[in-house]
């Protein structure tokens, strides 16, 4: 297991003190580092954090097949 520090990731670490009480998730290679959040908790956060990718995605440009022309689309 890599135990090397990183820097959390702003949304993320947003994302891991609204919806599941943490502090912090810079490592501190001490006990707190481990807890124990319930299933739910965790099912929430991955769905926060897939969202909030979803939304920071770039749209996407593209010709139509029906009229030719360049088109944007974006995730729903």
């Amino acid at each position: 297991m890599d135990t090397t520090p990183r820097r959390p990731d702003g949304p993320l670490e947003a994302i891991a003190k609204r919806l599941l009480d943490f502090d912090t998730l810079e490592t501190t290679v001490t006990s707190a580092d481990f807890r124990e959040v319930a299933v739910w908790s965790v099912l929430e956060a991955l769905e926060a954090a897939y969202e909030a990718g979803r939304r920071s995605a770039p749209p996407t440009k593209t010709v139509c097949p029906a009229c030719n022309r360049e088109i944007e689309t974006r995730p729903l």
